[in-house]
């Protein structure tokens, strides 16, 4: 096992290593063998990655889909309304 020493990591070495975590199904401990760094570094790399990924804030797409729903939440309602009234006419209808 080779050590990498401090301040010699590139952004390229991180993606590596993340990459080859998540895909080859080894275990950090043995990822980070393989890297010559330790399996806590890994592991702060892995979730430095995952915050950043993660979206902050309102985003167009999620306001859209949103928005969208909304929408279509309505006129379900209005649908079930219309076929409550339906089914109640239809009801009182049958029973005379």
């Amino acid at each position: 096992m080779v050590r990498v020493k401090q301040g010699k990591v590139t952004a390229e070495f991180k993606r590596d290593a993340l990459r080859i975590l998540s895909t080859s199904g080894r275990t950090a401990a043995e990822v980070a063998a393989d890297f010559g760094i330790g399996k806590s570094t890994l592991q702060r790399w892995k979730t430095e990655a995952t915050e950043t990924e993660l979206p902050s804030g309102p985003h167009p797409d999620v306001e859209k889909e949103l928005a969208r729903l909304r929408h279509e939440n309505k006129i379900l309602r209005q649908e079930r309304d219309l076929l409550k009234n339906a089914a109640a006419f239809f009801a009182r209808e049958t029973s005379r």
